[in-house]
């Protein structure tokens, strides 16, 4: 296993960002009526006022950066999506930014029975919006090779929002080289911080 913790340096920024859920915008009834924040782009919806994760628009803003870098898109895999939302909630749980606040990323990837020769982690915390997170990681060098890593084809997205804690938006990222399994049968005060990691593992 080889592994490497990168701190992320604080930022303040004066538009919040975060990954918003697609609610169906109601096509009856007054403009005047209508939330303003339901015409937002889902990239764009606030955790921190009612947003939901929108992980399929998370994983074309990622495949699109991708692409633009000469790579291959990342699809949504159901069993990274599970653990990269089980990392955003114990990390929220625990109110602590950290990969091992319950099991070390390695651990979690081997015991989930996703069996991948290549995965990558990276978590943060305090960005409200997907659009905020993900400029956070791409700004960020070991964060934005962990998005591009050549061998990712798939991909799992969380985030919890707890409003008692310090950083109230806790986001988790994982991407990894496609299943094997599969490939064998066939196809603070103010302005809040924002602080991330990153980590990779070598599975075998």
């Amino acid at each position: 296993m080889t592994s490497a913790l990168h701190p992320f340096r604080p930022r303040r920024r004066d538009i919040v960002l975060l990954i918003g859920g697609g609610a169906a915008l109601a096509l009856a009834g007054c403009a005047s009526d209508r939330d303003p924040s339901q015409d937002e782009p889902s990239f764009y919806q606030n955790l921190t006022k009612g947003g939901q994760l929108d992980p399929v628009a998370a994983a074309s803003m990622i495949s699109g950066y991708r692409r633009n870098n000469g790579l291959g898109v990342v699809a949504l895999d159901p069993v990274l999506m599970r653990l990269a939302q089980e990392q955003a909630g114990a990390m929220a749980a625990k109110n602590k930014l950290d990969h091992n606040v319950g099991r070390d990323f390695k651990t979690r990837m081997t015991t989930s029975g996703f069996d991948a020769r290549m995965a990558v982690e990276n978590v943060s915390a305090g960005y409200h919006t997907l659009a905020e997170a993900f400029s956070g990681w791409r700004d960020s060098p070991p964060h934005r090779a962990n998005m591009l890593s050549k061998e990712a084809t798939r991909m799992g997205i969380g985030a919890v929002y707890a409003p008692s804690t310090k950083y109230r938006v806790f986001w988790a990222l994982i991407l990894a080289a496609p299943d094997q399994r599969s490939d064998a049968a066939g196809p603070a005060a103010g302005q809040p911080h924002q602080w991330g990691m990153t980590q990779q593992v070598t599975i075998r």
